[in-house]
């Protein structure tokens, strides 16, 4: 899925806005002014299509997350766990860690 601007597509096809998209356990739908994907997988991303993102994963998937999102523990203490396990010192020295060329 990708957004930029106002709008979105799925592998290359466009989404028309204001219309639910369902296909092979993707979903996408417009609330309001937001749109959002979920998947099958149980999460879901929202977007308000200016700043605001929201990212919520169902109760399954309770630590058994990692990522730029967190590890879906309530702790804080493992909020910054980089790729390689280690706990970033720093927000940007977390961010760095999970860069992708």
């Amino acid at each position: 899925v990708v957004a930029t601007g106002q709008n979105v597509s799925v592998n290359g096809a466009a989404v028309p806005e204001g219309r639910p998209y369902l296909h092979k356990g993707l979903g996408v739908t417009w609330p309001g002014d937001w749109v959002a994907v979920a998947s099958s997988l149980g999460v879901r991303v929202a977007w308000d299509r200016h700043l605001a993102v929201t990212v919520t994963a169902e109760p399954e998937l309770r630590a058994g997350t990692w990522g730029l999102c967190g590890t879906y523990t309530d702790d804080p203490a493992d909020d910054f766990v980089r790729p390689d396990g280690d706990i970033a010192a720093t927000a940007a020295a977390f961010g760095s860690a999970w860069k992708v060329p």
